[in-house]
């Protein structure tokens, strides 16, 4: 059985099945932040990468190892730090003697070349090794001495920012930021979250993430996936929303009554810019999969506004001066947007 969009059903319920399986091995060892983690997925399966914001000691890194582990694929941390070097995250060249005396330059991988990579504390590095990684996001590769040297697919980043303790980082540029699929934020556990963290981790017993796929054909596996997450059907009316949606952020889009939103134009200097678009139907298209449809809806598209959105507005000093924040702004976007549903 083939759907509408050319997409067999039974891709639809593997599709469906796997991420549920992937969402259950993770939360076997991470406990709660079920929303931050379909964001995670969603974004993973969409080819996107993720930005998450939390304090130290909520389980980022966790995250992080247990999706890798619960897919079968590589992993590598890299701890920012304010003296790190592009080659640090890269690689370098080094000299190899070779047994006939001959010397000639090898590359050696860094820890970039992985299929799925936690840049912890990404604002403490300084932009030339920011914008190594950025090389990375974007382009799947890296370049060292002029040679490029392609990164094997799937490649995902997620970066965290640490909002205490600010002294000593850099501010992240907004080419980066709007490289970054999705932005997150970790919430502290609840009282009941608390006491199951606690339970899970001070015996004896650690719970295991198994993996979901065979190592040796996770990656081929995954990309197939995200293939799919590409052949889900959106309607010319839901590109008109999402286009829509954006040209509001930007306070260039009108209301209901055709006038430019004063709010939007009083608090947001730059709006989201069409990756913003690209990330709102990517994430509505593993949406739509997982409620078995080959198609977006409306409510798929919303669902992923604040995520995706949200670090990719530029806000006003009159924002910050009257305490307006950019979840606020898509928020009321959302709203304004509504006579966009035709």
């Amino acid at each position: 059985m083939t759907t509408d969009a050319g997409i067999a059903a039974a891709a639809i319920r593997d599709f469906r099945e796997t991420f549920a399986a992937v969402r259950r091995e993770v939360g076997k060892v991470v406990v709660g932040h079920e929303r931050v983690l379909e964001l995670i997925l969603t974004a993973f399966f969409a080819g996107g990468h993720v930005l998450i914001e939390g304090v130290p000691g909520l389980g980022k890194t966790l995250i992080v190892r247990s999706l890798a582990q619960a897919l079968g694929l590589s992993f590598n941390r890299v701890q920012f730090t304010v003296d790190l070097m592009p080659a640090d995250i890269t690689g370098t060249r080094i000299i190899d003697e070779r047994a006939n005396g001959k010397r000639e330059y090898v590359f050696v991988p860094g820890p970039l070349f992985a299929h799925v990579v936690l840049a912890d504390e990404i604002n403490r590095a300084t932009p030339k090794t920011q914008s190594a990684l950025l090389e990375a996001m974007a382009e799947q590769q890296v370049t060292l001495a002029g040679t490029t040297h392609t990164l094997t697919p799937p490649f995902f980043v997620l970066a965290t920012l640490n909002p205490i303790e600010m002294e000593g980082t850099y501010q992240l540029p907004e080419a980066e930021l709007d490289r970054f699929l999705f932005k997150v934020r970790l919430a502290s556990p609840s009282q009941e979250e608390l006491e199951r963290i606690l339970a899970t981790t001070t015996t004896a017993e650690t719970p295991i993430t198994e993996p979901v796929f065979d190592p040796e054909t996770a990656p081929a596996r995954v990309e197939n996936l995200k293939r799919i997450v590409r052949q889900v059907l959106v309607a010319p009316h839901i590109e008109r929303y999402v286009a829509g949606l954006i040209r509001l952020t930007a306070g260039t889009g009108t209301d209901a009554a055709g006038e430019l939103d004063p709010e939007v134009a009083r608090h947001v200097t730059y709006g989201a810019s069409p990756r913003g678009g690209q990330a709102l139907l990517l994430g509505a298209k593993v949406a739509a999969l997982l409620d078995e449809r080959p198609h977006v809806t409306y409510e798929d598209v919303d669902q992923f506004a604040t995520a995706a959105l949200g670090h990719r507005l530029v806000m006003s000093f009159a924002a910050g001066a009257a305490g307006v924040s950019a979840d606020r702004i898509v928020d009321h976007v959302l709203n304004a947007a509504r006579h966009l549903r035709t």
